[in-house]
């Protein structure tokens, strides 16, 4: 009978045991953009994958960039298993290694994503976009251009911008009457640059930067400023959640990807790859659009998005008409020229 007890209660153990390294195993840590998006990508994405297989998530949450991804790698150290990435860092990331390489076969239907939205490295999580919002209780006439947001004397008060040169460079290149589709070739020269920083310097003093993608409604909601650059979800996640008097400006929004991509290194890669691919279907990418603004980057997902919900997408006609898509590789190449002088002329 002891030696019963005893060999019952060493495979006790060793069950105990084998369920906890599994359990280890099985825990994809992941970082994300935080706020909105993430609690939409947690109903959308990471249940759905956690009820199919078991395999469960920890999450972070940071504002972009790749200087930890690279630290890490550095270091021979990579404690990520999943990175959500903007396109120009999605673009670095993989030209220095940082990323693994992602098998595309697995995607199946390839067709069926829109163009660019499957990189050697990486694959498309949704289409968002930055736009700008204002509070409609608080500004007696409504904003309608990019313009509107550099005119201090018919709309007085702070700006809300990311601390970032991207987009806020672009935008003031349009306000200052270049057309969105020359906007890049415009950047791509010192003139260009001198240019748009000239034009940002006219509203620099009613600046209120941020630098979450969670703090820009919240300075609406505080009235710290009469509007603000902001992502599309949020804004809206704000307005229909929260019953915050929030419309967003479509003009000269600037739109662009979010990736989902596994870092070198990453201790759980395979399980990362399956849950990418997962994600990746029509089904997973309209739900997410269920859960927060953004629109599927896979073409057959759109049938599955509610009506009502498209409009509120940037992808949405009445939405698209000065839209301009970010130049990724011009960001990749220009960045640190860019974001260094931009730093500079931030503490003048």
């Amino acid at each position: 009978m002891r030696t019963l007890i005893k060999a019952q209660s060493a495979a006790l153990a060793v069950l105990a045991f084998a369920s906890v390294t599994v359990q280890a195993a099985e825990t994809l840590s992941v970082v994300t953009f935080g706020g909105a998006y993430e609690a939409a990508a947690k109903k959308a994405y990471f249940e759905p994958f956690t009820q199919a297989t078991g395999i469960g998530f920890s999450t972070e949450s940071y504002d972009g960039g790749l200087a930890k991804l690279s630290a890490m790698e550095q270091a021979k150290n990579t404690t990520w298993d999943l990175i959500d990435l903007e396109t120009n860092d999605a673009i670095t990331a993989c030209d220095e290694g940082l990323l693994q390489k992602f098998d595309k076969k697995t995607l199946g239907k390839t067709s069926d994503f829109i163009p660019g939205t499957i990189s050697d490295c990486a694959v498309a999580s949704m289409v968002w976009s930055t736009v700008y919002a204002y509070d409609t209780s608080k500004l007696k006439t409504a904003p309608t251009t990019v313009n509107d947001f550099f005119d201090l004397q018919k709309f007085p008060g702070k700006r809300g911008l990311r601390k970032s040169p991207k987009v806020t460079m672009e935008w003031a290149l349009i306000a200052d009457g270049v057309d969105p589709k020359d906007v890049y070739k415009v950047l791509a020269t010192p003139a260009g640059v001198d240019r748009a920083f000239k034009k940002l310097d006219t509203i620099k003093q009613n600046i209120v930067w941020w630098e979450s993608g969670a703090q820009a409604p919240q300075l609406l909601a505080d009235g710290a400023v009469v509007m603000t650059q902001a992502y599309n979800g949020r804004i809206s996640d704000a307005a229909k959640k929260d019953n915050k008097p929030f419309k967003t400006v479509w003009d000269a929004q600037v739109y662009d990807f979010d990736w989902w991509a596994v870092p070198t290194g990453a201790k759980h890669a395979d399980a990362a790859a399956k849950f990418i691919v997962s994600a990746s279907q029509p089904k997973a990418y309209a739900d997410l659009s269920k859960y927060i603004a953004y629109a599927p980057p896979r073409k057959d997902a759109i049938a599955l998005v509610d009506k009502q919900r498209l409009a509120d997408l940037p992808t949405a006609p009445e939405n698209f008409k000065r839209a301009l898509q970010i130049n990724a590789n011009f960001w990749a190449d220009n960045a640190d020229q860019i974001n260094k002088r931009f730093q500079v002329w931030l503490t003048q």
